[in-house]
């Protein structure tokens, strides 16, 4: 709080003060009152005039000052009303039992919210279990009964599986933290599970999958990394030129201070203007656009849960010709149990 800005404030008061010692004087020049008398009522009013003001300035100052520091040093601005002390006058207190009904009114409605946003993510969760069950139905269905529309009726069907997933993950994917396991796990057990997963769509399409170096242990989910590779692959499925052969190359490569698991495809490659913004939510670029439908949340969830377990993330294309995604997992004996 500055002086000026106090001062500003109370100059209605100094001209009232003013003012009242002009009537005073012309009252004392009625009565003939002594020259000295009136200089030493007038030191007098000066002085206190000046003390009292002075005293409030400080004290006011102290108090604004106060909170503005700790404003400045919290991370948490809505907390300034639990860090801020009573003050010694009437206007301070009145701030004061302001800040904490309004913290209190926030603190309220943030509960509602988060207590809104649970039931509605249980029951999401609910949803997907619950759609699962006729969609694993008719996958069974149609593995028993091939058939040329039967096929065709598979790939439909791998598609809303793959979409529920991606429905499902989302919605944990805000409290990941409660939802997973850090552990060290095989690569290679991790990308043969996701192959098998999504073998008979990969089948449909002609996809041919290789594999190189995945002989080596990772801390990480095995649950979410599966989802991660999942998404990789759903992602090659959709862009994939109808020019050459479909292929996917994953492979890893050790290093002294990290692991590196790379996934590649030969697909329609990305734009190198789409590229920055490819993790960013509900982002679908010029490939979303080329009449495969894209929601832009596959890639954002990956990135969100790689940056929740601890994993670096980072993309290379080239248009028309290939598209690469690195995993860095580090080293870190933090998670190992024995």
């Amino acid at each position: 709080m500055k002086i000026t800005d106090f001062l500003k404030d109370r100059i209605f008061f100094y001209i009232s003060y003013l003012f009242a010692a002009g009537i005073i004087l012309l009252f004392m020049n009625v009565f003939h009152a002594n020259f000295q008398l009136k200089i030493i009522l007038g030191i007098i009013f000066l002085l206190m005039i000046i003390v009292n003001e002075s005293w409030e300035f400080l004290r006011k100052r102290s108090f604004y000052n106060d909170i503005k520091n700790k404003l400045e040093d919290l991370d948490r601005k809505f907390l300034i009303s639990e860090m801020t002390e009573y003050p010694d006058f009437a206007e301070g207190k009145f701030i004061c039992d302001i800040l904490r009904e309004t913290n209190k009114s926030m603190c309220e409605n943030i509960a509602v919210y988060r207590r809104n946003s649970a039931e509605f993510r249980e029951f999401i969760e609910m949803w997907v279990h619950e759609i699962k069950l006729p969609v694993s139905s008719l996958l069974l269905m149609c593995h028993n009964n091939r058939s040329e529309i039967s096929e065709k009726i598979l790939e439909q069907l791998m598609r809303i599986d793959s979409c529920t997933d991606t429905v499902l993950y989302y919605a944990r994917s805000e409290n990941a933290e409660k939802d997973y396991i850090i552990k060290e796990i095989s690569l290679q057990r991790a990308v043969s599970d996701i192959a098998l997963k999504n073998r008979e769509i990969l089948l449909l399409h002609g996809v041919s999958l290789h594999t190189e170096g995945l002989d080596k242990n990772v801390l990480t989910d095995r649950k979410w990394l599966g989802f991660i590779l999942g998404q990789f692959i759903s992602n090659s499925i959709k862009f994939f030129s109808s020019e050459r052969e479909p292929e996917i190359i994953i492979s890893a490569e050790k290093f002294p201070d990290r692991i590196v698991l790379r996934y590649r495809d030969n697909g329609i490659g990305i734009p190198q203007s789409d590229i920055p913004y490819i993790f960013e939510k509900s982002f679908t670029g010029e490939n979303g656009r080329l009449g495969t439908r894209s929601t832009g949340m596959g890639l954002y969830i990956v990135k969100n849960l790689c940056t929740r377990l601890g994993h670096k993330i980072s993309v290379t294309s080239e248009k028309n010709n290939f598209t690469e995604f690195e995993i860095t997992f580090d080293k870190n004996d933090f998670y190992k149990f024995e």
